[in-house]
């Protein structure tokens, strides 16, 4: 199990101070919490047995990349093709597209020339697939996708075997199964029963292969709420990313404190009145995600009571329930994206705090890497 922190953040906050010349909105990331992050997650992979290659899609960052992998990281996992891109020019050398792609000639040549720098893993979860992309790059290593309850990609885990053979058979290297188990996103027992049918659809998948003369190498998942679930004696990698900075949904699902979340937006008070403030913090900032089961459009780590009920794409409407302190215009507060991924896309640069409270800006190098 992942173990989170006890302290208890305050309204009165160093974030908030040392970044107090800067014009709001933007996004800050505490660089203690987020170290302390980065290096819970690696331990715990460590103690497990557990390779650990990290989501680079949450953070999109060279800087982030390389702190992931100083920690003990064996590689990054990417989204695209785009992504893959950033991170080998600048001397990432193993890395992870983890989503089947249908290629293209042009396709083929960009990734060709990430091959030329970097070791590239990519997916099949079809036969077509596999042998559309053994068409465009013969040889290369791929592993097979999998559903083990997410319902997005992947094939059942008994039909593992078909889909590895005939990427052998196009002249692939099939060397393992992964999983996404993106079901973890729900409350109650979501990130412990998605784990378990991780583990399970994994463990089939690996017999499917075996069964026509595959040795399943790598079997990947774990997503960050399932994580500290994760079943050591079938899987061999994880591959989490929004543990870097963690965000509201995590906090809502259990899996991370309030004093764990190192990424918050930054705003400005532009309205108040009776219990009700209204921010320049919107949608363009925070992102739009809200699924159904969480409490409003972010969570403020300074106010626990405070609910955003209303989100547009530059301000944000908090409510402020009888007892709890209400911001008075020109005041600043900080906001838990519901889902950091999509807020830091949405970023050119990130404001990080120190240990010593200076300030620095990181770029979002991949940021719209999309492709």
């Amino acid at each position: 199990m992942v173990e989170h922190s006890t302290r208890q953040p305050g309204p009165d906050n160093r974030i908030l101070t040392a970044t107090s010349a800067l014009d709001t909105p933007f996004l800050a990331v505490d660089e203690q919490v987020l170290d302390a992050n980065i290096a819970r997650m690696s331990a715990f992979a460590a103690a497990s047995g557990l390779r650990l290659r990290p989501h680079a899609k949450t953070h999109k960052s060279l800087i982030l990349g390389q702190r992931q992998l100083d920690s003990g990281a064996t590689g990054l996992t990417v989204a695209t093709i785009a992504e893959s891109e950033t991170f080998a020019a600048q001397g990432f050398s193993d890395l992870f597209i983890a989503y089947p792609l249908w290629l293209t000639e042009n396709k083929a040549a960009r990734l060709r020339a990430v091959m030329a720098r970097a070791r590239v893993l990519l997916a099949v979860d079809s036969v077509a697939g596999a042998q559309q992309l053994a068409s465009l790059l013969p040889g290369s290593s791929v592993l097979v996708e999998v559903d083990s309850g997410h319902h997005r990609t992947g094939v059942v885990p008994e039909l593992a075997g078909e889909v590895g053979a005939a990427a052998v058979g196009a002249g692939l290297q099939v060397l393992g199964a992964f999983t996404f188990p993106g079901h973890s996103y729900r409350p109650g027992g979501g990130p412990g029963d998605a784990a378990g049918q991780e583990s399970r659809a994994l463990f089939v998948a690996g017999e499917s292969l075996r069964s026509r003369q595959i040795t399943p190498v790598i079997c990947s998942g774990g997503s960050t709420p399932s994580a500290g679930a994760t079943d050591s004696t079938v899987l061999t990698e994880i591959r989490p990313g929004v543990y870097v900075f963690n965000d509201a949904q995590q906090v809502e699902l259990g899996v991370a404190t309030m004093a764990d979340v190192a990424l918050t937006a930054v705003g400005t008070v532009v309205h108040s009145s009776d219990a009700r403030a209204v921010v320049d913090v919107g949608s363009k900032i925070l992102g739009a995600d809200q699924p159904a089961w969480i409490s409003g459009g972010g969570r403020l780590p300074d106010e626990p009571e405070a609910r955003i009920t209303a989100l547009s794409e530059h301000h944000a409407t908090i409510d402020f329930p009888g007892g709890s302190r209400h911001p008075a215009v020109g005041e600043r507060v900080r906001i838990a994206p519901n889902h950091v991924c999509t807020a830091v896309n949405l970023a050119d640069t990130l404001v990080v705090v120190g240990a010593d409270d200076v300030v620095t800006h990181w770029p979002v190098d991949a940021r719209g890497a999309n492709t």
